[in-house]
């Protein structure tokens, strides 16, 4: 019966946080998002701050996704980790003050990047008490959550993009290059390949991080960009192509994963480069 209770009372006290998450992320699109943007990833946060002086994003207040950083694992970075329930104080009175009296001075962001914001009016109707816990909550979680809700897949499927130019569209939002992977449900070797490198956990952090890999399944669709010209009728084959649509290269075969690898490497964007 103890039991029980304890695992009632923790259902519980799950749910609410739960609860104030979702609470917390409305506050932020409906107060704040005006001034800061949603998430940004970190690579085009770095090349825009520490390659292009800003003037890729040209940010006037720091993105979601930074502001939890800071929050949570920051150099100035509020209140104890390993005491949940007094951090979230600390963060809902941080808030409490710096929406009231927004100085840049008293900012916890990077001081590198301060140079490129303005100076953020106080927020016109205060918070309650509630929503504040709630704001803190979304903060303390963003991390976590995002990661579960937007993580990219690793491999996309030809007919989640109607055409070419939805996929370079992908590819132009997210600054990746793009891989099409020619593939069929009969092939052995790709099915080999998808288990033993594809989904290894190196190589889709790769993956993710640089590239939008789309396969396509040559006994049911066509390959895009017009790659049927080049295509060596071998699965799989791999063709990396630019943010435009421009093929750089083209990999018939199976890999092992150190050459793949290698490949994907030899292929990422390098800096001054699409």
């Amino acid at each position: 019966m103890l039991l029980r209770l304890m695992l009632l009372f923790s259902l519980l006290i799950l749910g609410t946080q739960a609860d104030e998450y979702t609470r917390g992320e409305a506050i932020f699109k409906e107060k704040c998002s005006s001034c800061h943007p949603g998430h940004i990833p970190v690579d085009r946060i770095k090349k825009n701050f520490f390659e292009m002086n800003n003037t890729l994003l040209r940010l006037k207040a720091p993105s979601v996704n930074m502001l939890a950083y800071a929050i949570m694992d920051g150099p100035k970075k509020i209140g104890d980790p390993t005491d949940p329930e007094m951090r979230q104080e600390e963060i809902e009175e941080y808030l409490k003050e710096y929406l009231s009296h927004p100085d840049l001075d008293e900012s916890i962001c990077d001081p590198t990047v301060m140079k490129h914001y303005e100076k953020k009016p106080a927020l016109k109707i205060p918070l309650s008490d509630e929503e504040y816990a709630a704001l803190a909550r979304f903060f303390m979680e963003y991390k976590q959550r995002h990661k579960t809700r937007n993580q990219e897949p690793i491999v996309r499927k030809l007919d989640e993009f109607p055409d070419d130019e939805t996929i370079l569209l992908k590819a132009q939002e997210k600054g990746k290059r793009i891989i099409i992977e020619a593939e069929s449900k009969t092939c052995h070797y790709c099915i080999e390949m998808k288990k033993n490198v594809i989904d290894d956990p190196e190589v889709s952090a790769a993956l993710r991080r640089d590239f939008i890999l789309v396969s396509v399944d040559v006994g049911e669709s066509k390959l895009p960009f017009g790659l049927e010209k080049v295509y060596r009728h071998i699965t799989p084959s791999f063709f990396f192509l630019d943010r435009d649509g421009k093929l750089l290269n083209h990999y018939p075969g199976s890999w092992k994963k150190h050459d793949f690898l290698q490949i994907l490497g030899e292929n990422r964007i390098q800096k001054g480069k699409r």
